[in-house]
């Protein structure tokens, strides 16, 4: 009876064994696979459309900029890719920062950062237009004018004599008033870096205009004088309906009454906070 409990418990015990020994050796067949399986996807490759040469910051992409080339997966994953499919979708479109050749060209490294981006002229409200005036620098409140600001534009003009003014005399006058700026240089409201500083880099402000507010812009830019731009908070739509123009005897004329009037709004602005 004995021997036999014996043989029945070594039994047992051998079958514990053996059903331990194949566990153990799935678990090690498992992760033995999940480490062929992460080598695999590490040495996988896979097309992508990257830079056939250096490209600047800017730079519109053409068909002879690009090329089809391999990279390894795991250097792109989480990043969204250009794809050969897609690579017609970048002609025409400027590049957000520089790429060297070779280098696989994502999206976000490309104005409007997504392939469906369309342009800016699918941004343009529909009656108006869009039109670039020269302003930069303290013209355009020291570069920190951006896109989706809204802004005042006032011009300085130099007169011949006989038109009012003494010869070579300069008057400013408030041209158009919360127009809304879509876009600095070449950066739109999608495709500026909201984290960057403001770097005063643009030369041209892009603005959503009526067409006739845009013939007298066009007009404008084309007289002696120049082209500056006021910035306006975002919740201030008031409209001025008494802006005479300005020149040297307005100033001189008028600067306590100015200052007076200004002082009123400073208070008036404060006791609505």
């Amino acid at each position: 009876m004995k021997q036999k409990f014996v043989l029945i418990a070594a039994v047992a015990f051998g079958l514990i064994a053996a059903l331990l020994t194949r566990s153990w050796i799935a678990s090690k067949d498992r992760e033995y696979q999940a480490l062929q399986d992460q080598l695999t996807r590490r040495t996988a490759r896979i097309k992508v459309i990257c830079a056939y040469r250096a490209l600047p910051k800017g730079a519109e992409i053409t068909e002879d900029d690009i090329a089809l080339g391999s990279v390894f997966e795991s250097a792109v994953r989480g990043r969204p890719y250009v794809t050969y499919e897609d690579r017609m979708r970048l002609y025409g479109r400027r590049l957000a920062q520089s790429i060297e050749p070779g280098v696989p060209i994502f999206w976000s490294d490309v104005e409007g950062g997504t392939a469906g981006y369309k342009g800016l002229a699918h941004d343009i409200q529909p009656g108006m237009r869009a039109v670039s005036i020269a302003v930069s620098g303290a013209n355009a409140v020291s570069g920190m004018v951006r896109p989706a600001d809204t802004v005042d534009v006032l011009g300085t003009f130099s007169f011949a004599e006989g038109e009012g003014v003494s010869a070579d005399e300069l008057v400013t006058l408030t041209m158009l008033q919360n127009v809304t700026v879509l876009a600095t240089g070449t950066d739109t409201a999608k495709t500026i870096d909201p984290m960057a500083r403001n770097a005063a880099g643009y030369s041209t402000v892009t603005l959503e205009v009526t067409p006739r507010e845009a013939e007298l812009l066009v007009f404008a830019q084309q007289m002696r004088g120049r082209l500056s731009l006021t910035l306006r908070s975002p919740n201030d739509v008031q409209y001025e309906t008494e802006l005479p123009r300005v020149d040297f005897k307005k100033v001189e004329s008028e600067l306590t009454e100015l200052n007076e009037y200004r002082q009123k709004k400073i208070r008036g602005g404060r006791q609505g906070r």
